[in-house]
């Protein structure tokens, strides 16, 4: 007897649709699963027949063939237990095949017959609802994730026999319901717990106004670390869109706790300085999304910024112009999301005391030119902004005094990406730093005054044309923060110090 059972997979963080057909027959008994089963799918074999005979079903004593379609397409991972044993038990006559059209099903199984999570359980939901099917079966640790789709009903499964008893109207099982999108703040870290520091915060400000890169140049102690953790307290609420593209991500990569729905808090990446190319921007035989994509719509933060092998920081120059990566296999290529704000420090030289007025610096001109040299010019060619941090003096560290909070700065923050989501209604930008040269142009007219003073520094600062529109865009972001339509002195005179790279290693 024949019988098909519908399922997924998951290619970059997009799912596709996979069609377990089962047939059993006369004949030696034999279980063979085709259709380019990894190791961990032909071992699913095992898994089913203990989970089977351990349900209390008779496994079959005949032929049995599982064929996974599209067969030119390998299926990976342990998500296709569940289907193959319904697959199984239909064409067993135990399940009445026709309950089992427009019914989408995931999930592993445990020897007991228990299921157990599986990761990518929201594209794979998306890519139901998309086919228009009416259901979904999948473990019940999976379901808050997948509930956060709308118009396909989500029904979490525990057991095996649980999912055939509802399949034959003998047991209900109850539709996940979504959970509530409700914004998350650190408790712990706010901007007030910082003391001085005003000229950073407020590049901070504009970083996070923006979606500007920053890096962030001072002695050991001066506060770099500090500040980058807070970054993300100023930052907005992430909107229903960003909060189910990043949830995708963390899904597919397996980090999502359990019985956690959408992902509502702002990324916060900092990956070691001994990270690999692959971590870093994502790959492996399998492709698989690396810290810059679960960076999506957050902050990747690069501590000791020299400390990356030279090779792994110039894997982020594709990322940062084009907000995705792409990994090339020979067997696929898949793209996925990138769209993150860089923040990144450094020391001033290698025994971190360059320009300190209370420590004294032992490198020579050579050693700090060997320290630069290990971030190439281009990928700093990148970066918008280029603070220098320095020391906070004790008599500030003793003052009471609170500073502005992250509440603060947030609504500063707030107002200014309002009016960038006015200014790029209809186009497929929300922030200045995402702007195309011809947007530039539009949105960043300089008088005769700012033309001038941007003219000189091109000139004597060697500045690419790249450098030369960030330059723009950074003062763009200044002039919203103050609410000023049109591009000031002020304002370009402000990004241009953003651009003094040469502040700490002269």
């Amino acid at each position: 007897m024949y019988a098909r059972v519908h399922s997924a997979g998951v290619m970059g963080v997009d799912g596709f649709l996979v069609d377990v057909e089962c047939d059993t027959g006369p004949g030696l008994n034999s279980f063979e699963v085709v259709g380019l089963p990894e190791t961990a799918v032909r071992e699913s074999r095992v898994r089913i027949r203990s989970a089977i005979d351990n349900s209390g079903f008779v496994f079959p004593s005949r032929r049995i063939t599982i064929n996974m379609a599209p067969a030119d397409v390998p299926k990976r991972g342990t998500l296709y237990d569940l289907p193959q044993a319904v697959a199984l038990l239909a064409a067993d006559a135990r399940v009445p095949v026709q309950e089992l059209e427009r019914t989408l099903i995931v999930g592993e199984l445990s020897l007991t017959g228990e299921t157990r999570p599986v990761p990518g359980v929201l594209p794979m939901t998306i890519l139901a609802r998309q086919r228009h099917f009416d259901r979904v079966f999948l473990p019940s640790v999976n379901a808050a994730e997948a509930a956060v789709v709308e118009g396909i009903q989500v029904l979490p499964v525990d057991t095996l026999d649980q999912l055939v008893r509802h399949i034959t109207g003998h047991e209900s099982i109850a539709t996940a319901m979504a959970a509530r999108h409700t914004a998350e703040y650190s408790s712990v870290l706010d901007m007030s717990d910082v003391k001085g520091q005003e000229w950073t915060k407020e590049a901070l400000v504009i970083a996070a106004a923006g979606g500007h890169n920053l890096l962030m140049t001072g002695s050991p102690g001066s506060g770099k670390t500090m500040l980058a953790r807070r970054l993300p307290t100023i930052l907005p609420v992430m909107s229903q869109q960003e909060s189910l593209e990043t949830t995708k991500i963390y899904s597919v990569a397996g980090l999502l706790r359990g019985n956690q729905g959408l992902v509502t808090q702002r990324p916060f990446r900092a990956p070691h300085h001994t990270v690999s190319n692959v971590a870093l921007v994502g790959g492996g035989s399998i492709p698989r999304p690396g810290e810059v994509s679960l960076a999506h719509n957050g902050i990747l933060f690069l501590d000791e910024l020299p400390e990356f092998p030279r090779p792994v920081l110039e894997c982020l120059r594709q990322p940062l112009e084009d907000r995705t990566v792409t990994v090339s296999r020979a067997a696929m290529s898949c793209t996925f999301p990138a769209s993150f704000t860089l923040v990144a420090s450094m020391n001033p030289c290698p025994c971190g005391h360059r320009g300190d007025e209370r420590k004294r610096c032992t490198c020579d001109d050579l050693a700090v030119r060997r320290y630069m040299a290990r971030l190439s010019g281009p990928l700093l060619d990148r970066i918008d902004m280029h603070v220098q941090v320095r020391g906070v003096a004790f008599e500030r560290l003793q003052e009471r005094k609170v500073g502005e909070t992250s509440e603060a700065l947030r609504e500063r923050v707030l107002n200014a990406r309002n009016i960038q989501l006015a200014r790029f209604r209809g186009e497929t930008i929300s922030q200045n730093a995402a702007m195309s040269a011809g947007q530039v142009t539009r949105h960043c007219q300089l008088d005769s005054g700012s033309r001038l003073m941007l003219q000189q520094a091109f000139d004597k600062r060697g500045m690419s044309a790249r450098s030369y529109e960030r330059v723009l865009k950074v003062a763009r972001t200044i002039a919203d923060l103050q609410g000023v339509e049109t591009l000031l002195e002020e304002h370009l005179a402000q990004a241009l110090r953003y651009r003094e790279l040469d502040l700490y290693v002269s």
